[in-house]
């Protein structure tokens, strides 16, 4: 039937339609038939049009479950290869589709077709990480300088190599499957003559919060040498020099103010290529 008909009924859609990418890409009528106009998402509409509108004469999005707007929008936009994994990501999975990001009509940002600005969208359901970035040290989210999506790809993400446990948060990967942190931190990137575990295995979350926290260098413990001692405690291997003396010792003891801050010393705790404890 095409869109003309549509305008009569919906002149508040069709307003600044015509600005939108799916106007200008499908709705156009550059594309095929079977994609073009407003049956080109919402199906055929002659039944809807004689019924003189109603849900349920036409595909509404807003009451469709979740797998079928997936499908309706994958339809087009499965050829992109940030969303290879939507259909497994914690969003769809927690019955999260598309239509609840994105405002196909009318929506107020300029990019991506949000519902809102991106932070205040993420916002709206990850309230315990609005509260993280209002700690004294934080990732400068909120003022713009950055985007969650800086960090995580909503339609999903591989799990990683270096941490499984990073798949439900969705955290994107940089260069070589290595952490998002490193896209801008490459300085700590490597490779390294001496790597540092905690950070080529475990990850930078093992000493920092990511999000914010109320210490310096969104560290996870207010003293640095609190941080270290999590796992140079002398258990097991652990903490232990060459000589097999523990960093907790009488000769290394964490009670004289001197040895408390180990990042005195040990400067390059992210990897060294001089030294196999860090040292300058």
């Amino acid at each position: 039937m095409g869109g003309n008909v549509c305008k009569t009924c919906h002149p508040d859609v069709w307003l600044n339609f015509y600005k939108n990418p799916h106007y200008k890409s499908v709705a156009s009528g550059k594309g095929p038939p079977e994609r073009t106009g407003c049956e080109g998402c919402h199906g055929p509409a002659q039944a809807h049009v004689e019924a003189r509108g109603g849900k349920a004469t036409i595909r509404a999005f807003s009451v469709l479950p979740v797998k079928q707007v997936l499908d309706a929008c994958l339809a087009c936009h499965a050829k992109d290869l940030s969303r290879a994994n939507i259909r497994r990501s914690s969003h769809t999975l927690g019955e999260v589709a598309c239509n609840s990001c994105h405002s196909i009509h009318k929506s107020p940002e300029r990019k991506f077709l949000l519902a809102k600005k991106q932070a205040e969208l993420c916002y709206s359901c990850h309230g315990s990480v609005r509260a993280q970035f209002e700690m004294p040290f934080k990732h400068r989210v909120n003022e713009g300088f950055m985007n969650c999506t800086d960090c995580h790809n909503p339609h999903g993400a591989p799990a990683p190599a270096w941490r499984m446990a990073s798949r439900p948060r969705m955290v994107e990967s940089a260069l070589v499957n290595e952490e998002a942190c490193l896209k801008c931190h490459s300085d700590k990137r490597g490779p390294f003559a001496f790597e540092h575990p905690a950070v080529r295995v475990d990850g930078c979350e093992t000493c920092h919060q990511p999000h914010g926290s109320p210490n310096a260098r969104l560290l996870r413990r207010p003293a640095v040498f609190t941080v270290c001692l999590e796992c140079h405690n002398g258990a097991g291997s652990f903490g232990k020099q060459a000589d097999g003396i523990t960093v907790q010792s009488a000769s290394h003891n964490m009670a004289e103010p001197r040895f408390r801050n180990c990042t005195t010393c040990h400067v390059r705790v992210h990897g060294s290529n001089a030294d196999p404890y860090f040292l300058r």
